[in-house]
């Protein structure tokens, strides 16, 4: 059960880029660069769309907080990635708790939170969370059931649906000025067949990096997540190897416990 919920929470968080135009974030300082600024006057929604797509796929890093509709209730995230699959943060699910991620590239880590053993383990939840408790399970890339995680750090992948996801018949409009998080930006509305929209703020100053990304009107993942910290360079701790458990034995641990 504990992996069924982790893929499918990997799955919600990579179905909101597919489903969306492009996102982004500020400059890696937080302050927008002066030698750039977007023309919003002469420039047409897709030319700007555009740009916000190709700034994107030149980042290096970036880092994203928000939260996805789920249909259950609201998905919280707080991840940080880079472009050697390298990503730090955590992710909580409606009244399953929390676990935490870290990637160094090669290698991936998951320590979930004890609501979210209590939650998952079923008859064993209780055992679980205080036979696993605050060790980080790992060793799962080749897992078919759990390989599919390790895509939320992978930012070249994240980047790719992002810019493929809007279909060809999705209508683009022009918005306004506006400001997030103190980055000068302009809107981007985009509306498909279904009704669904998504609002895009894009940064104005600087690389034009979307810096937060709303989707509204679907049956599930709508929600609103803002970009920050692009290009910002990485520095992962990896656990040490006696806060780790190999995810073959937790679940044959499990079924003990």
């Amino acid at each position: 059960m504990l992996s069924k919920r982790l893929v499918s929470t990997a799955a919600i968080c990579l179905a909101l880029a597919a489903g969306t135009a492009a996102c982004g974030s500020a400059t890696s300082d937080g302050k927008a660069g002066s030698a750039q600024k977007l023309d919003t006057g002469k420039l047409s929604a897709q030319d700007i769309e555009k740009q916000a797509k190709e700034a994107l796929a030149s980042a290096t890093s970036l880092k994203m907080a928000g939260t996805v509709d789920t249909g259950d209730g609201a998905m919280e995230l707080n991840l940080t990635m880079d472009n050697k699959s390298q990503c730090t943060g955590t992710m909580a699910m409606p009244g399953m708790g929390k676990f935490e991620i870290i990637s160094d590239g090669k290698t991936s880590y998951v320590k979930p939170d004890t609501a979210f053993w209590t939650a998952v383990g079923g008859p064993n939840g209780a055992k679980a969370a205080e036979l696993f408790k605050g060790r980080y399970l790992t060793g799962f890339e080749s897992d078919p059931s759990m390989g599919s995680l390790t895509k939320v750090c992978n930012l070249a992948d994240f980047s790719k649906k992002i810019a493929d996801g809007k279909s060809s018949g999705d209508k683009v409009e022009k918005g306004s000025a506006g400001d997030v998080n103190g980055v000068k930006t302009f809107s981007l509305k985009s509306t498909d067949s279904k009704g669904e929209v998504t609002t895009l703020q894009i940064a104005t100053e600087g690389k034009p990096y979307p810096v937060r990304i709303e989707h509204a009107g679907a049956k599930d993942g709508n929600g609103k997540i803002d970009f920050s910290e692009f290009d910002k360079p990485l520095t992962v701790q990896v656990p040490s190897a006696d806060s780790t458990i190999d995810f073959t034995k937790f679940k044959d641990q499990l079924k003990t416990a």
